[in-house]
């Protein structure tokens, strides 16, 4: 049980304070969308640059060609055609140009974005609403901590204790209670056990006399809330089970960008060790928007580079960073889909509840914790966002 919890409160990333952290990533996403602009701005002033180029170099093609078809002089021809020639290789110049404007701009961008997910990708704890939600919830799914039921359940257990000689179904639930631990603490509510347990309770019904009655409407009572939290207690761990393969695909995520963030910082050649005192833990904005202007100058640099060392291959090495990198963006975007979804699976579990005279109080009490832990994740993160700006990430090649 605590495993899952433990899963369920980690796989919140970086939310570290309520408004602290949440106002970071505001920050981060802020500093990011400024750098991007700056490498589209300066992509469109190139742009510009070749839109006129190329339109001039086809003006001056187009008279050369009514030159070429009007002229009758065999030499003129000829030079008039060597000058096409010329023209036009200074066309597929600014061509290639344009293609390695276009590759720098979009590999700057990749570059930004991995960064960029440095404090989001990262699974810490959610303190304050996360850490007291699944407190809470953790609470709320055992008996124990409703009115007057470890006063009874001791009663059940002293039955149980001096009753085991007699049935081997009250010899198992003993030691089914003295392997649990500390029986007044906790109560196994699923699985064989519960059966085990439920069938000796009814047994301790049984046993009480008809001159009983307050304590036979007591067990009834406290059988009937055992088997009212059982069900929340089954229904919470089909949620938590969600929790742990999101976890699991969230670590595997981890892994997979830190291997790609490793990867790019040697192809820039940046040391890890520095880009994490410079960026990583640098908290001046200022600071750390002129650490990326200056990554984004390494990684156009570094497509130029290859360019020249690599003049068949380059490309490929580049675009193949590029798609690694926006699958990444886009797996971590429908991650925090599905955090989005099992977060709002908690409501139908507690509308199912919170109406019932003896653990409704708890529901909604876990509804309003529910609701600021929702409030905290939808401020932080837009699923739909990173899934969407990981498809508009790149320019047409």
């Amino acid at each position: 049980m605590n495993k899952i919890i433990l899963s369920a409160i980690l796989i919140i990333p970086y939310l570290i304070g309520l408004g602290q952290n949440v106002d970071s990533l505001s920050s981060e996403k802020k500093l990011r969308e400024k750098i991007l602009g700056d490498i589209q701005t300066s992509l469109d002033k190139k742009n510009i640059l070749f839109d006129s180029n190329i339109n001039r170099i086809n003006s001056r093609v187009d008279k050369l060609d009514s030159v070429i078809k009007t002229t009758t002089s065999v030499r003129q021809k000829a030079d008039k055609l060597l000058e096409r020639v010329q023209i036009l290789e200074d066309k597929q110049k600014a061509l290639e140009e344009n293609e390695l404007n276009i590759y720098q701009a979009n590999y700057q961008s990749a570059v930004v974005n991995l960064v960029s997910m440095d404090r989001e990708i990262k699974p810490l704890l959610l303190f304050n609403a996360t850490k007291e939600f699944f407190s809470d919830l953790n609470e709320a799914g055992n008996p124990m901590n409703y009115d007057g039921y470890k006063e009874w359940f001791g009663k059940f257990h002293k039955y149980v204790k001096e009753n085991k000689s007699n049935e081997s179904l009250l010899t198992i639930s003993n030691n089914l209670l003295t392997f649990s631990g500390n029986t007044t603490q906790y109560l196994p509510l699923v699985g064989p056990a519960s059966s085990i347990l439920f069938s000796s309770m009814s047994s301790y019904v049984t046993s009480l006399g008809k001159k009983q009655k307050e304590q036979r409407e007591e067990c009834e009572k406290m059988i009937t809330l055992t088997m009212k939290v059982s069900q929340f207690d089954y229904g919470k761990g089909e949620i938590e089970h969600e929790w742990e393969l999101i976890t699991d695909e969230l670590m595997n995520l981890q892994n997979q960008y830190s291997r790609s963030i490793l990867s790019n910082l040697n192809m820039l050649k940046i040391n890890d060790t520095a880009f994490t005192t410079n960026f990583s833990v640098e908290s001046d904005a200022e600071k750390r928007y002129q650490y990326l202007t200056g990554l984004r100058k390494k990684a156009s640099d570094y497509v130029a580079e290859q360019k020249t060392s690599e003049p068949k291959e380059w490309k490929e090495v580049v675009y193949n960073q590029m798609m690694q990198i926006q699958s990444l963006k886009t797996r971590f975007g429908q991650i925090t889909f599905r955090i989005n979804e099992n977060i709002n699976k908690y409501n139908g579990l507690f509308d199912k509840y919170k109406t019932d005279e003896t653990i409704g109080a708890k529901m909604t009490v876990l509804q309003g914790k529910l609701q600021q832990l929702k409030e905290v994740f939808d401020k932080a993160f837009d699923p739909l966002d990173y899934i969407n700006s990981a498809s508009r990430m790149f320019k047409v090649l």
